[in-house]
């Protein structure tokens, strides 16, 4: 079936189920037909529920922890780890001494050591901070509104996923690169060298000669040379 079809088709959601895949407001009391767009909110990959809990605390959301995994995980940025040393922060989200998570965690990054790497991985972070920990989607934290906002250390600024979806997809090559890596790595079963660049290159062009389907990506990788001439070094 067609996403298109699975869309008009709709979902059906209720309960605690429905705080992941509706909007507030919704009558959750009884099954409602859901559009597969609210579902998945247009945040795409970002916005599931399993990598917002895999990139979160028990207690508390983490915007260096999302902000890292958009980094690495989609734009093919290596963020380097923390230096030793680092105070931890609190493990929930709870005031404290009067500040807000956010602001607790402004403070934390003025430290000249971690400035440079949270300038970049914070804002992403902050952007998804609509969705709870386990990825419900809130408007509020401890009675206070969630501050959604975030400026990229390119300067652009957002508030909200919606607004960081549209800054990140003006970064489809980046991504696209990335992917390509990932998914020519998976299919030799090793790491990529300098060598396989020229893949990478090929499978970028297929990618944007045809609006980015990721049928071309996985043509281009059956059909390259390093693919067809993979050995197996015989062990299991």
């Amino acid at each position: 079936m067609a996403f298109e079809e699975i869309a008009e088709a709709g979902a059906f959601g209720q309960g605690k189920l429905a705080r992941h895949v509706l909007r507030p407001g919704t009558d959750v009391k009884h099954p409602v037909p859901v559009r597969m767009a609210l579902v998945f909110r247009s945040d795409g990959v970002a916005g599931m529920a399993a990598i917002l809990t895999a990139t979160s605390h028990p207690l508390r959301t983490s915007p260096v922890l999302r902000g890292k995994w958009v980094l690495n995980q989609l734009l093919g940025d290596r963020v380097p780890p923390p230096p030793p040393n680092v105070p931890e922060l609190p493990e929930d989200d709870r005031d404290l001494d009067g500040l807000t998570f956010r602001e607790t965690l402004e403070v934390h990054r003025e430290d000249p050591a971690c400035a440079s790497c949270h300038a970049r991985m914070d804002p992403i972070g902050f952007g998804l901070e609509n969705f709870g920990p386990i990825g419900w989607w809130r408007t509020k934290q401890g009675g206070v509104p969630i501050d959604a906002k975030g400026v990229l250390p390119s300067g652009e600024a957002f508030d909200g996923p919606i607004e960081l979806k549209g800054i990140l997809m003006q970064r489809k090559d980046q991504f696209a690169r990335n992917l390509s890596r990932k998914m020519l790595g998976y299919a030799l079963g090793r790491s990529l060298t300098r060598h396989d660049n020229c893949v990478v290159n090929d499978s970028m062009e297929a990618l944007k000669a045809d609006e980015y389907r990721a049928s071309n990506l996985i043509t281009e990788i059956v059909l390259s040379y390093p693919f067809r001439h993979r050995y197996s070094s015989g062990k299991t």
